[in-house]
């Protein structure tokens, strides 16, 4: 053999795709088109938020609705919203009754849920299946249907104007949202519970010692649902709260008395200040907590 052709190398022949890979490149068009309908669609969403950002640090305190960015930035708003508080806008005051009034139904509202689900998935009584869809139908009906019978009733206890009124409205209904929670106690064994009872262990014990412990991830998502509703509601707290002294209003009260016609012009950055104050502490517990949220939600939809 010559040198020539002993120095040649063979070409080496492709190997033939396989089925998965065919599958996988012809998807990849779909894909693509996906996800830049996504990014289109979050970018529109996001839209909103921003300019709401950009116009809290706008020296202009009137609207400019027409102008996305300001013409010059201060901190003017977010000063006069947290340190110096008015007879017309006192964001402190509104801001503490809120989070009072969110902190006693959360805690409140999260221990009903929690029990609530625990009894209709780990206990078996006479007339659970006809409470479960009982609740459910109830659950059918806006809220704000029941809102002129809650005002008279709470009115002829002396409890309308009062924070404590607002945390009865918030908790006394929150139990009927034990779908998602008795969903993941579905998924609890039951031979732990039967060892637990033939233990001697009372329906209590089990609860408080057994289940909670192993349940983190739908005590937070309990715990987030039950904060997010006083702290984000305004139809029944503006119906309850009928003193028209705003440091008795909560945020999303004090907030809305900033738009009206006569003091738009005056307060509409720091409107938009108090919403990106407001959204803070939601977004802070949604990142640090989001994993645990992930995991009750997907939990909870496995039975129920």
């Amino acid at each position: 053999m010559s040198r020539t052709s002993q120095n040649v190398t063979p070409k080496r022949e492709k190997k033939p795709m396989t089925i998965q890979q065919k599958i996988a490149l012809r998807k990849v068009p779909g894909d693509i088109v996906r996800h830049l309908i996504l990014a289109a669609l979050a970018f529109i969403w996001l839209i909103p938020i921003i300019w709401l950002l950009f116009t809290s640090f706008s020296a202009d305190p009137g609207r400019n609705v027409l102008r996305f960015f300001p013409i010059e930035y201060s901190l003017n708003n977010y000063q006069q919203l947290l340190f110096n508080p008015g007879t017309v806008v006192n964001f402190p005051a509104w801001f503490k009754n809120t989070f009072i009034v969110a902190v006693f139904t959360c805690l409140i509202s999260s221990m009903f849920v929690l029990m609530i689900a625990y009894t209709m998935s780990c206990m078996r009584f006479r007339g659970r299946r006809a409470l479960m869809n009982f609740g459910v139908i109830l659950g059918l009906f806006p809220g704000f249907l029941t809102m002129i019978a809650i005002y008279y009733t709470l009115k002829l206890m002396g409890l309308t104007n009062t924070h404590f009124g607002l945390i009865l409205v918030y908790s006394g209904a929150s139990g009927l949202g034990y779908l998602i929670a008795k969903g993941f106690f579905d998924t609890v064994p039951e031979s732990m519970l039967q060892a637990a009872r033939i233990d001697g262990a009372s329906e209590a014990t089990i609860f408080w010692k057994i289940i909670l412990p192993m349940s983190r991830p739908i005590i937070v998502y309990t715990v987030i649902s039950s904060f997010l509703t006083p702290w984000m509601d305004f139809v029944f707290a503006n119906i309850i709260i009928k003193e028209r002294i705003p440091q008795y209003y909560t945020v999303a009260m004090g907030l809305y008395r900033m738009l009206d016609k006569s003091s738009v012009n005056i307060y509409f950055a720091q409107f938009c200040a108090g919403g990106v104050i407001v959204a803070i502490p939601i977004s802070i517990l949604f990142v640090i907590m989001q994993k645990f949220y992930v995991e009750s939600v997907a939990g909870g939809s496995v039975k129920g």
